[in-house]
């Protein structure tokens, strides 16, 4: 979610968000059925999501237009499986970025990283961005990741985003709305992922927190 968003709008699609995060039936999970991370998994390096896991699986495109970066700090942690988490997680997080820009409600990019109730909720949020007549423009920060591995097939991730360097940007005029920077700029993520028959560590469950004081400045 960016921050500049108008605030009935952004508050609608937070709740659509949270209570599709939070719904147990009819999304897949299996087992542990936890989805915030806890303080394990302590990562070292920074690192963008945007390099995929090295394997030989054929992923969609998350290419974006030059004007709008993502960061992912400390995102490596040198443990393999935890690593492919953290960058499917971030694929998961570009994803949603990628069909706001594209105007793409069923991105392939998107049903690709995300699923269970994860999938609809983003996709609802893209729709409230696009049907604002808005995409993204400038940078925003994934950091300060906490990742729990429960068992081969699921793993609980939290995370925060600092939003103060991106903006809306009007789809058809391009101008951009600069709205100064405030604690809503910063999201705390709770996730839950769950590693499908193809190997790719899906985000099926996530709730966001805006202005939480755990990603506060």
């Amino acid at each position: 979610m960016r921050r500049s968003l108008p605030v009935a709008a952004a508050f609608a699609a937070t709740t659509a968000l949270l209570l599709t995060a939070c719904g147990n039936g009819g999304d897949g999970s299996k087992g542990n059925d936890k989805i915030a991370g806890a303080d394990t998994g302590t990562t070292k390096t920074s690192a963008s999501a945007s390099a995929s896991a090295s394997d030989s699986i054929a992923r969609p495109d998350l290419t974006l237009p030059g004007d709008i970066k993502e960061t992912f700090q400390s995102w490596t942690t040198g443990d393999a499986t935890k690593d492919a988490i953290l960058a499917d997680a971030g694929h998961a997080q570009t994803a949603v970025t990628y069909a706001v820009v594209k105007g793409d409600l069923k991105s392939q990019a998107l049903a690709f990283y995300q699923a269970g109730s994860a999938l609809p909720g983003s996709r609802d949020w893209v729709k409230t961005i696009v049907d604002s007549g808005s995409t993204f423009t400038g940078a925003v920060r994934y950091y300060s990741p906490k990742l729990a591995v429960f068992d081969k097939q699921s793993a609980g991730l939290s995370y925060c985003s600092d939003e103060s360097r991106a903006f809306n940007k009007n789809r058809k005029t391009r101008t951009i709305d600069k709205t100064p920077a405030n604690n809503d700029s910063y999201v705390l993520y709770s996730t839950r992922l769950e590693k499908n028959g193809n190997g790719i560590w899906q985000t099926t469950k996530l709730v966001s927190d805006r202005g939480n004081k755990t990603c506060t400045p």
